[in-house]
């Protein structure tokens, strides 16, 4: 440990001892959410099953609700149910990394954690931080037990990359396939066309770009934390493309989640992208990550946020010290060749007292104050559905329109919408200040966080040709070692 290392770490330390009863005064604070210890959340990193624990990384600014130099928080579970915080674990203490521990990715291998990260620097002067005075370095640090994170590593620079990219070439996520190691970074190249780089190495340390992956016609100009796996025989490539503008009901927030399903060789130009589909359909989602787990899961963890979004919506959490969380883990599969999400089925052990109401009539029912409710529809031509008197959820089969908004705690949402043929069923997962739904068995999601006040516990129904049945499961929290 170096000995700038050592005093960023007391100086964490100590803001997070000083800020934690502020931080938990908050009613909004989530009870079945991963959450900064104080100050700013944002992507989820070097997700990775090593030694029978599941770890998660995520970016964290302990000194800022709204923002700052980042560092890699990190907790960890045997079980997603019952955590251990181990407080900040990577900072900014080098050179090539001063100004942000930036995204990555973790691979084990040879019994060790490979962890993979961009280092960010910002140069002084009179630059565009876009094409001139920003470095984005690739770092490698290497762990030998999860709990000791020393020795780092710069393995590229802005140099390293091909000459047409922008400075901003970053995110690297890694994996090992028939006895080599590949990484995908996001990139911005000096046309402003978001792609995504593809690097090959023998040994982790010397990397070449082997081939660039991009749309047919320009998709943005970013494309940031790509992931590229194998999920029920199909190649996906998931991005988050900056630069898209709004079509109708789609695209709506100001930067995408997505996916592309491959065909072809991606590792030379006999590849073709299939369209583009939107992940989540929420207010807030972005930068997620995927792992394999030991049961052959592959497993998603997401933001629940979005970076820029300060002259749209807002999250009041910040007059408390602290803002965003990650998404429940998500077990992706394929189903007619679309990306189906999923909770992991651990988050069923935190149910506890159950509700059971048959769709008959109008019902206005209290509900819990975090709970996982499941709609079952027979019939559906028409439903609203509020929550908490605060977000509504209606579909009209006609229209073939599934809309969230807002009646108020939106804090500046309005309304999300996705296509939908028909309504068949639909999972809400409720904590205090977020939502989860999940449409049709996981073929639609929408991701929001919501404000309502402490005394909003209800939850209404009404519709036209609607039956089926509704079964409301209250929810107990994590449980967090600090």
């Amino acid at each position: 440990m170096n000995a700038l290392n050592r005093d960023i770490k007391k100086l964490v330390n100590c803001i997070e001892k000083n800020e934690k009863e502020r931080v938990n005064k908050d009613y909004w604070r989530l009870k079945f959410h991963l959450m900064p210890p104080v100050g700013w959340l944002n992507d989820p990193n070097g997700l990775c099953e090593f030694n029978g624990e599941y770890h998660i990384f995520y970016q964290y600014s302990p000194f800022d609700a709204n923002g700052g130099i980042k560092f890699w928080g990190h907790y960890t579970s045997k079980d997603f149910i019952n955590y251990k915080n181990n407080g900040a674990e990577v900072f900014a203490d080098q050179p090539f990394d001063c100004h942000g521990a930036y995204s990555g990715s973790t691979i084990v291998h040879n019994g060790k954690m490979n962890i993979f990260y961009t280092g960010n620097v910002k140069h002084l002067g009179e630059y565009d931080y876009i094409s001139s005075g920003r470095g984005h370095n690739t770092v490698l640090l290497v762990s030998e037990d999860g709990k000791t994170f020393t020795n780092k590593k710069l393995i590229m620079t802005n140099d390293d990359y091909p000459k047409n990219m922008t400075c901003h070439v970053r995110d690297p996520k890694v994996w090992m396939e028939n006895n080599k190691f590949y990484m995908v970074q996001g990139a911005r190249d000096k046309d402003d066309i978001g792609q995504v780089l593809l690097f090959e190495s023998d040994d982790m340390i010397n990397w070449n770009v082997i081939n660039i992956i991009k749309s047919e016609s320009k998709f943005g100009y970013m494309w940031e934390c790509p992931d590229l796996f194998n999920v029920d025989g199909k190649n996906m490539l998931l991005i988050s493309p900056q630069g898209i503008d709004a079509e109708d009901i789609k695209y709506n927030n100001i930067y995408q989640s997505g996916y592309y399903i491959i065909d072809g060789d991606y590792k030379t130009n006999n590849y073709k992208l299939r369209d583009f589909e939107e992940l989540d359909r929420g207010f807030d989602f972005y930068a997620p990550q995927t792992f394999e787990d030991s049961k052959g899961r592959r497993i998603l963890i997401g933001w629940m946020g979005l970076p820029d979004i300060e002259d749209l919506y807002s999250n009041p959490t910040t007059d408390y010290g602290w803002q965003h969380a990650l998404t429940i883990p998500r077990e992706l599969k394929i189903k007619n060749n679309k990306l189906i999400q999923n909770p992991v089925e651990e988050i069923n052990m935190l149910r506890k007292d159950k509700k059971y109401i048959e769709i008959n009539s109008n019902i206005n029912e209290d509900a819990y104050d975090t709970f996982d409710m499941i709609v079952n529809l027979e019939k559906c031509d028409k439903l609203e559905s509020t929550i908490k008197n605060c977000v509504n959820l209606s579909y009209d089969r006609e229209k073939q329109l599934f809309t969230l908004s807002f009646t108020q705690g939106g804090y500046g949402r309005t309304n999300r919408s996705v296509s939908l043929d028909k309504l068949n069923n639909f999972r809400v997962l409720c904590d205090t200040s977020s939502l989860e739904i999940f449409i049709n068995n996981g073929e639609e999601v929408f991701t929001t966080r919501f404000y309502p006040t402490k005394d909003n516990v209800g939850i209404r129904f009404s519709g036209e040709n609607l039956k089926g049945s509704i079964c409301i499961y209250e929810m107990e929290a994590y449980k967090i070692e600090n």
